[in-house]
């Protein structure tokens, strides 16, 4: 018995595999050139490195913004698709595109205006070099905002449509261009920061343009309009930022936290701050399935919200759960399989070797069992409309149990970076059991988000 025959055709298992794939890949290909990047720029010296990393912490904030803005409007836009309403889908990513260069282009001005009182403030404790290294590589950063913003709301409605390997396609050149450039900028024109800084502006650039282009093609289901191009719809805007902004909240309070942790860990020493650098590295690949399913559940579950079919959205709920939770563990045990292998690369004492591995094991065993429904299940909450509660709920889960717990195992029980680690699970579980409460009780089913 297929009751769902009808309505699962895009949505197959064919349909997600071709749907995951890509998506993954693009991820996972993401974090391949994050990491060369970091090897290339520390051939341009201390100074350098130094500048790049505390930069990348406050461009963070911003890269986030835009990716909840292009949250937002994946919902709409996937529930739109859902109830085939052409003009109003095409409507929502025009607007998209609109608030999101709009907004951006405001942020790199300002940033651009105040880029010394903002170093200064943040980082004003830092030797001059490693200012000056900063002051370069965040001014020409900012002229890549608006790009950022411009990419994400492209590639929001290639996921909402479930073409996923577009972006990975985008994403191959760009990183690929990103790559030569650092490599030109290093190695042969000896531009230290700036050698770095340019490549990546570059790569930017391409794949805003490559993805608007695309997304103005009238083949797709829903594409650019130049009519709400040029002028805002409040309406349609409001629907938009009401998934946007409690996004946009979480992951600013999300990121201040991570600050938090960061001081916190730097009262443990050394070697253990030496240990938790490691395991981030390795944990930020483990986590890479869950990550990958958080867009699947926004496009199909928004579709099925869109078409005002409840049942289906159940069955799709509980169908990506099942394939989030496969994928989750199978993805952290080959992850924690390589792990000492991985570690082999790096110059650390055994000591050092040993902590992380038990840092990643505690990683990989809870993100397997938690994130697929702390992370990818409260996506699909949101695409259904219930997302003051998901806020919430993050919000007060990342602050009172990871944020609090990190200082009490860490440091009242002298557990060190453990202890934090054991403050992340704790985290991922509490929201995994309300999470997961939340969607048998079927309260999302009575949001409407169009």
């Amino acid at each position: 018995m297929e009751t769902h025959s009808l309505k699962t055709e895009r949505f197959s298992n064919k349909a997600l595999m071709a749907f995951i794939v890509p998506l993954f890949c693009e991820q996972f290909l993401v974090m391949l050139v994050g990491i060369a990047d970091t090897l290339i720029v520390s051939y341009a010296g201390e100074a350098a490195v130094s500048g790049v990393s505390l930069v990348n912490q406050f461009n963070n904030i911003f890269i986030y913004l835009y990716a909840a803005l292009a949250s937002g409007g994946a919902v709409v836009i996937s529930q739109y698709i859902g109830r085939r309403d052409r003009a109003n889908g095409s409507k929502s990513s025009s607007q998209l595109l609109l608030f999101s260069t709009v907004f951006s282009l405001i942020m790199a001005v300002f940033v651009l205006a105040f880029a010394r009182p903002i170093l200064s403030l943040l980082f004003g404790q830092v030797e001059v070099d490693v200012m000056e290294a900063c002051m370069t590589y965040l001014r020409i950063s900012a002229y890549s905002y608006p790009f950022i913003a411009i990419y994400n709301s492209g590639a929001a409605i290639f996921r909402s449509l479930g073409k996923t390997k577009v972006t990975m396609v985008i994403s191959l050149f760009s990183n690929l261009i990103n790559v030569v450039g650092n490599l030109l900028g290093v190695f042969v024109f000896h531009a230290g920061v700036a050698g770095v800084a340019w490549p990546s502006l570059i790569a930017r650039a391409f794949s805003a343009l490559v993805i608007t282009i695309l997304a103005f093609s009238p083949k797709n289901d829903v594409s650019y309009q130049k009519e709400w191009l040029s002028k805002f719809s409040w309406p349609m805007l409001q629907r938009i930022l009401h998934i946007a902004i409690p996004n946009g909240l979480e992951d600013g309070i999300f990121q201040l936290v991570k600050v938090g942790l960061s001081s916190i860990v730097a009262m443990f020493g050394t070697l253990q701050i030496a240990a938790n650098g490691v395991a981030q590295s390795i944990w930020s690949m483990a986590a890479l399935a869950g990550v990958t399913m958080s867009p699947v559940f926004i496009t199909v579950i928004g579709q099925c919200m869109g078409e005002g079919d409840i049942e289906n959205a159940k069955f799709f709920f509980k169908k990506l759960l099942k394939i989030t939770l496969i994928f989750s563990s199978v993805w952290n045990l080959l992850i924690l399989a390589g792990c000492p292998a991985f570690l082999g690369v790096y110059s650390l004492s055994a000591q050092t070797k040993t902590l992380v591995f038990w840092l990643v094991v505690i990683h990989n065993v809870f993100n397997a069992l938690f994130f697929p429904f702390s992370g990818a299940l409260a996506a699909g909450l949101r695409a259904a409309g219930d997302v003051r509660f998901t806020m919430i709920v993050s919000i007060c889960s990342t602050v009172f149990i990871r944020l609090v717990f990190s200082w009490l195992l860490g440091v009242m029980f002298r557990l060190g970076v453990i202890g934090v680690a054991l403050a992340m699970a704790m985290d991922w579980g509490v929201r995994a059991v309300i999470f997961y409460g939340r969607f048998r009780s079927g309260k999302w089913s009575q949001f409407k988000v169009i």
